[in-house]
Parts: C-alpha cells; sequence; structure tokens
C-alpha cells in the first residue's frame, strides 16, 4: 500500500489552510472529514462553505468522511460568522467552515470547532497524525445522514434583537469583494433601515474585481471612490469569508482595525464601565491608551482567532480586536470574529452619535505608522527568521525592551517595530509605528537590517 501523509505545511497554528489543488485532496480531506467525524460522534457536525471554485469539491469529500461517524447539517454557501453562529444557535458537537478567507483565490482551508472550541495549536496537531495514519486504510462508506438549514434569516433576526440604534440614517456603501458575507451584510443593513449601496455583493470565487482583503488599501480604493460618488457617511469592507471588517469615512480615509477598536471601546464602556479588551501585537499603542484613558483595562496577546476567543474567555473581555478587522464582541453578542456584525454595531454607534463618522475619526489619535507590511518568505523559513531576529534585537542596545508572545515587537525611543511570521501565507508581517515621520523611518531601518542580516545567516 502507497503510504501517504498529510502535508504538514497545511496543518497550522489555528487553521488547516493550502493550495487546494495541491495540498487538499480528496483522499485527504475526507479523512480529516473522519478525524473530526469521530470526535463529534454522535452529535452532528454543522458545515458552511465560502463560494472559492473548488468549495463543492472540498465539501464533498469532507462530508464524505464526517458522515461515516457523524450527522452533517449542511448551512450552504454562508460566511464564516454564520457557521460560528450556527454553532452556538443549532448546539452541534462540531462545526466546520470550508474556507480560504483572504488568501488568494488558488487557496482554500478549513476552519474548525469541536465540542464549542475552536481548534488550535496541539489539537490541529493531533488531527494532522490522525489523518496520516487514516490515510493508511481503507476509505468507509458514509452512512450518516445530511440535511440543509438555512441559517441567514435567524442571523440577522438575532442580530437586530441585538442592537440599540439610535436616531440617525445615513447611506451606506458594502464592498464585499465576491466574499461571502456580502448577501447577508447588505441585507442586513437593509433591514436595519438603511440605505445600502453594494458593491462586489454577489458570490464570485475568483474575485474578479479586486483581492477580498481590505487591509490592504489597493482593495479598498473602489470603495473610497463609491462613498464620495453616493454621498454615503460610511463605507464597509469585507474580507473573503467576513469575518473582518475595514471602514471608510466620508472623507475616504480607511480606519484600521485598532483605530475601529477605539470608537467600539468607548461605546462598550458607555455601558461597561471598567471593562476588559484584549488586542494584538500589531495594534498600536494609542489603542491600549485610549482605552486605558476611558477607563477600560487593555492587554495585548497573539494574533488569530483561536487565540483571541480563548483569551477573552479566559479573562472576561467584552471585546476584542485585531489590526487586521476581526472584531470579537462578547458584549451583546457571541464572542467571535463577525465581519457583518461589526459592520451593524459600527453603524448603531454612529446612529448614537451627533458626530459623522468622519468626526469621530477627527477626533483620533494621530498614528505615524506602517500599514501592515507583508515581506515573502517560505513556511519552512519563516519562524526561524523571526527567532534570529528576536535573539538580535534583545541584543541591541538601541532597543528598550521587547515582547516576544508572537513573533517581536521592540520598544525603541519614540515608537516601536513587529516583525512575526504569518499564520495564513509563506510571509513576515512587519508594523512600525512612531512619534514622528523620521523616526518611523529610523525605526523600520532597524527592522529591516536586523530582518536582512538573520535572512543571510
Amino acid at each position: 500500500m502507497v503510504d501517504r501523509r498529510a502535508p504538514p505545511r497545511v496543518f497550522r497554528e489555528y487553521d488547516i489552510r493550502g493550495v487546494a489543488e495541491r495540498d487538499l485532496d480528496d483522499a485527504m480531506v475526507r479523512a480529516l472529514g473522519m478525524a473530526i467525524g469521530k470526535r463529534a460522534a454522535p452529535g452532528p457536525v454543522v458545515v458552511g462553505r465560502d463560494p472559492r471554485v473548488h468549495s463543492p469539491r472540498l465539501f464533498a469529500a469532507l462530508t464524505d468522511g464526517l458522515r461515516v461517524h457523524a450527522e452533517v447539517i449542511d448551512v450552504g454557501v454562508v460566511p464564516t460568522p454564520l457557521v460560528y453562529f450556527a454553532e452556538k444557535h443549532l448546539a452541534p458537537a462540531g462545526a466546520v467552515m470550508i474556507t480560504g478567507s483572504h488568501n488568494p483565490p488558488e487557496d482554500n482551508g478549513f476552519k474548525l470547532m469541536l465540542h464549542g472550541e475552536t481548534l488550535h495549536g496541539a489539537a490541529i496537531a493531533e488531527l494532522r497524525d490522525e489523518v496520516t495514519a487514516l490515510l493508511q486504510g481503507d476509505a468507509p462508506h458514509p452512512v450518516r445522514p445530511m440535511h440543509s438549514r438555512d441559517i441567514i434569516g435567524t442571523y440577522q433576526q438575532r442580530v437586530m434583537q441585538e442592537l440599540k440604534l439610535g436616531e440617525r440614517r445615513f447611506k451606506v456603501v458594502v464592498d464585499a469583494g465576491n466574499g461571502a458575507g456580502g448577501p447577508t451584510a447588505a441585507g442586513l443593513y437593509k433591514r436595519l433601515g438603511f440605505e445600502v449601496v453594494p458593491l462586489y455583493c454577489d458570490l464570485d470565487g475568483t474575485f474578479p474585481n479586486h483581492h477580498p482583503d481590505p487591509t490592504q488599501p489597493e482593495n479598498v480604493a473602489d470603495l473610497i471612490a463609491a462613498v464620495k460618488r453616493e454621498g454615503a457617511e460610511v463605507g464597509i469592507a469585507l474580507d473573503g469569508d467576513a469575518d473582518r471588517i475595514g471602514a471608510v469615512d466620508a472623507h475616504g480615509r480607511i480606519l484600521w482595525g485598532d483605530q475601529l477598536m477605539i470608537l467600539y471601546g468607548k461605546a462598550v464602556l458607555a455601558e461597561v464601565p471598567g471593562a476588559k479588551f484584549v488586542g494584538e501585537v500589531k495594534c498600536s499603542q494609542a489603542m491600549y491608551d485610549e482605552l486605558e484613558k476611558a477607563g477600560g483595562t487593555a492587554e495585548m496577546w497573539k494574533v488569530g482567532h483561536s487565540l483571541i476567543k480563548a483569551r477573552m474567555k479566559e479573562t472576561g473581555a467584552q471585546l476584542a480586536g485585531e489590526m487586521s478587522g476581526h472584531m470579537f464582541f462578547a458584549h451583546r453578542w457571541l464572542g467571535f470574529d463577525d465581519g457583518i456584525y461589526a459592520g451593524a454595531r459600527l453603524i448603531e454607534l454612529l446612529t448614537r452619535s451627533t458626530k459623522t463618522l468622519a468626526e469621530l475619526a477627527d477626533e483620533l489619535p494621530v498614528m505615524i505608522n506602517t500599514p501592515e507590511l507583508r515581506i515573502d518568505c517560505p513556511d519552512d523559513q519563516k519562524f526561524a527568521v523571526v527567532a534570529e531576529v528576536t535573539r538580535r534585537l534583545k541584543a541591541d542596545p538601541r532597543v528598550a525592551s521587547v515582547v516576544d508572545i508572537d513573533g517581536v515587537r521592540a520598544k525603541l525611543e519614540g515608537g516601536w517595530g513587529l516583525l512575526r511570521a504569518s499564520n495564513t501565507q509563506p510571509a513576515l508581517v512587519m508594523r512600525c509605528e512612531a512619534n514622528s515621520a523620521v523616526r518611523l523611518a529610523e525605526i523600520k531601518a532597524v527592522l529591516d537590517d536586523h530582518l536582512a542580516a538573520a535572512r543571510a545567516s
């Protein structure tokens, strides 16, 4: 018998992801389904999928494997937050979202939940080993049933129940990048009573208009133009599976995740004085300072939806957020990252304010920083490179302190610089912030020099 192994590169820190036609063949995906189904049995498993062209194939193979041991509830082509919602609402034994998220069209993958917990770290490594073992044997026939369940209307109704809208109404542009969230988000905001201008809200897994990643400014250029053209107050961008939000104001300014956290956090503190918040290592120091100044407690944590959700449970935080636009509301929501709900909460706080989003943005601290810079680096090298940069920064006399809970965040006079390995792409992520443009360039140069030396060693 041919010895087959699950490719280690696709079993990542908090999901399973790779190039669909290279890494995710039917046999491997079926074995993954068997491994998950065995853990979930006898309870059912919810399965949703994004609109990528290979998602139907992966769905067929995965559910064939799942149904060896467990019943399947098919919730259809939906954004990731709706699978998380179904996991809470239907209380199944497990849930799987088939999605490549914001990765290129050729990528795909799986986000996994079992018994109320999102799998990450050692749990995913264990799955990898079991998948390899299952690949050595025969593939049993699926015997358990599968049935479909429409969850979109139930989700929208629950969101509407949780919101506390004020008096103001305004025009909203929604750019879903042809990803999974368009119909659900545009439909929800219309039901809330807003004039919605949909932009690329039809499902198309080839993403013909722009890449569905709102952290890259070029991907929100069309949204900015539409907001100005339509005279809208706010533009909301979603990534490919709608678990992340991007936002622009009427002047076309992008509000990054850490800036949105300041707005959301102050709104939460108005209802829950002393609330706790969780941010991550890419977030601006201004975010932590502003939330503390407003009476909250803000903790810096690791990047990653599974890791953030786990930390929120541990600390009882009301809200967590990532620079990349993942927003996790435990306050009046269910604690998972949900770009559509985050958009609704942004709309809500604007309806309750006498100020427009542009006026609120004017009051935010001026953050002189780089965007999230991605540097190509092979998966099998990126963690070693970051480890070497960490070693070098700790030995650098210009560095005041180092936080190494996730990559390395080095504090220097007048600012900080971060380098970490992406857990979703063969890339390093760099971000720097400083009190002046000159100092920003100097801090970035320090990181660039250490990175070049580390890659050369």
